[in-house]
């Protein structure tokens, strides 16, 4: 891990070498959300996502590609690691929006960083449900990011990560996005699971091409044959609003490299199937 060239890669602007503060967190949080795409396509061109550090170090920062929760996490927890934080790995559960069930156990990656004595939630690798900024770990009350409110409830040894969209904000209504406790993992826990969402029809991974990246004002999206523009309200207000351009094949590889700064090493099978639900639910 060279820490000067993974905030280099991140494009952070600050100090060469910044001291594990609270900004500093919040700082390479948002940046790497900025920076690093959430995207599948190794599995879509050809190859398999691997875990090792190395690799993922080589992929994200050498090659600046991006990937899913266990790589773009996995990585950042490292990262932050050297950059002097504590932190923890964590596994999550995520809510199925077909079924309403949970995934498996180890079904995705988090990081918890503890700072001051106070528990942070790092997760860099959640598309575009993820909150920009670390998420205090000590309430359950409400956490405004932007546009959007999340809170951390709590049930015993589990914890909820929950939002409320713009639709639901005015019913008061949560919606769960995941659900996880504070045992530690290792990288290895994860290995199943990360071929699970390579090989499974009731994986979006396997059955979308996807890449995905947050912008000052938005979120780019490119899925299948279509690319995703979605426009997040100003401060004095409005609604999100999403246009969706479709796509032929021969643009997508301009399209990938324009606005996600992705060029692959073998031509990439762009995929939008139905996901399956799974047969076994938690």
């Amino acid at each position: 891990m060279d820490v000067q060239k993974y905030l280099l890669r991140i494009g952070y602007a600050g100090p060469a070498l910044p001291t594990p503060t609270l900004d500093a967190l919040q700082r390479v949080h948002c940046c790497q959300l900025r920076t690093v795409p959430f995207e599948n396509l190794t599995i879509h061109s050809g190859g398999r996502v691997r875990l090792d550090l190395p690799h993922l170090y080589d992929k994200i920062v050498n090659h600046r590609r991006g990937g899913f929760c266990f790589e773009n996490n996995g990585l950042f927890s490292w990262f932050l690691s050297e950059m002097g934080f504590e932190v923890t790995i964590l596994a999550g559960q995520v809510r199925n929006a077909i079924t309403g069930r949970y995934g498996p156990p180890n079904d995705h990656l988090i990081s918890m960083v503890m700072l001051e004595g106070h528990r942070w939630l790092s997760d860099v690798g959640f598309g575009g449900s993820g909150f920009e900024f670390p998420m205090s770990l000590e309430t359950e009350e409400p956490q405004k990011q932007g546009h959007r409110v999340y809170r951390i409830r709590q049930e015993g040894e589990m914890r909820f990560l929950e939002w409320q969209d713009e639709e639901k904000r005015e019913t008061g209504l949560w919606t769960e996005l995941y659900k996880f406790t504070l045992d530690t993992r290792c990288r290895e826990d994860f290995i199943e699971m990360c071929d699970y969402h390579q090989s499974s029809p009731s994986s979006i991974f396997f059955c979308k091409s996807l890449c995905s990246i947050l912008k000052p004002t938005g979120r780019l999206t490119y899925m299948g044959h279509r690319l995703i523009t979605t426009k997040f309200p100003s401060e004095e207000g409005g609604n999100v609003t999403k246009t969706t351009r479709e796509l032929t094949e021969e643009e997508i590889p301009d399209i990938l490299k324009e606005e996600f700064g992705i060029v692959l090493e073998s031509p990439l099978v762009p995929k939008d199937e139905a996901i399956t639900p799974p047969p076994i639910m938690y």
